[in-house]
């Protein structure tokens, strides 16, 4: 059997944003506009908004469900979509406005596709949690003898190694993963946690997608590991496939804290009793409200790990 893509149907958007995560803009899709681009586009649209504290979560969900794709958060709290040209762009930040406050003031600007093609490789290298270190295909890297490597081309799909949420889900699920375990990735992006637990020593792992751009990358990842006959992709909303794709003994899911916490059930439902839940992307700041939605869905606390400032937490299934 090999690492293929399915697609049982269309989902709705759950990844959301992550911080100085360069990515390239969309491909189109959403709000994007009448002008779809191709091979001589110039210019896109960078639209940013820099909410309170008290609402990102809430308007880097909308972004994410209003236009099919991830949005970029920086570490100063602006949040980062794109759109094809500058009506789109502005139709955009009217509706921001209109939605969610007019105390809102989303700005736009154009961004030359040249920004965008390689810089983004420049800033990553090999990263190592526990027995797995993680390199990108183009750097050469001599293994140690107590490593197992993970080559990874994030290409427009999350999931590099580079960034904390990442590392701290993958340090738990070094930690709690038992040999033969069926894993669900929410939120899969390059494919990186689904390929690591197969190395690690799951019998499966199946990853799920809202962002198609991600799915052939993971695809292409999974094969070049030598894992394909063990990792599956799906396209679609976690919250639809959860039902369908258990039971599972882990399922982790790093993506929003708002979403994380809209998926407690299903996850609690998709795992099997003992199973073990790891939840990333969110920040050290959201931990004891997030503690408190666990014990609130009867998910016991396992233990808890940090990576420059990202929390994450696995909790089981009793």
């Amino acid at each position: 059997m090999d690492s293929r893509v399915a697609q049982p149907g269309a989902g709705t958007a759950v990844r959301g944003a992550r911080p100085s995560r360069r990515r390239p803009p969309p491909s189109g899709g959403g709000i994007l506009g009448p002008d779809q681009g191709g091979a001589g586009r110039m210019t896109w649209y960078a639209v940013q908004v820099r909410p309170e504290e008290s609402t990102r979560d809430a308007v880097a969900a909308w972004l994410v469900k209003h236009t099919g794709h991830a949005v970029e958060e920086r570490t100063d709290g602006t949040l980062v979509s794109y759109a094809l040209d500058r009506r789109a762009a502005e139709a955009l930040g009217r509706d921001l406005r209109a939605v969610h406050g007019e105390n809102l003031h989303p700005s736009h600007h154009a961004v030359p596709v040249t920004d965008w093609s390689t810089a983004w490789r420049s800033g990553l290298g090999p990263r190592r949690v526990g027995p797995i270190t993680i390199v990108p295909t183009w750097l050469e890297y001599a293994a140690g003898a107590d490593e197992q490597v993970i080559r990874i081309d994030p290409e427009m799909a999350f999931g590099s190694g580079e960034h904390g949420s990442t590392r701290a889900a993958l340090a738990l699920v070094v930690r709690h993963l038992r040999p033969g375990d069926r894993v669900l990735d929410f939120g899969s992006g390059s494919g990186i946690l689904s390929i690591a637990a197969v190395r690690l020593g799951a019998g499966r792992a199946i990853g799920i997608e809202v962002d198609d751009d991600a799915l052939p990358v993971s695809v292409a990842n999974a094969e070049r590991n030598g894992v394909p006959d063990r990792v599956t992709f799906f396209h679609g909303d976690a919250a639809d496939l959860a039902p369908l794709l258990g039971p599972a003994n882990m399922v982790v899911s790093n993506i929003l804290r708002l979403v994380n916490i809209a998926l407690l059930p299903e996850i609690r439902d998709a795992l099997e009793p003992g199973g073990v839940a790891i939840f990333s992307g969110m920040e050290e700041r959201e931990a004891e409200e997030f503690r408190a939605a666990l014990a609130a869905a009867d998910l016991h606390l396992l233990s808890e790990t940090t990576d420059n400032g990202w929390w994450a937490v696995a909790a089981e299934r009793k």
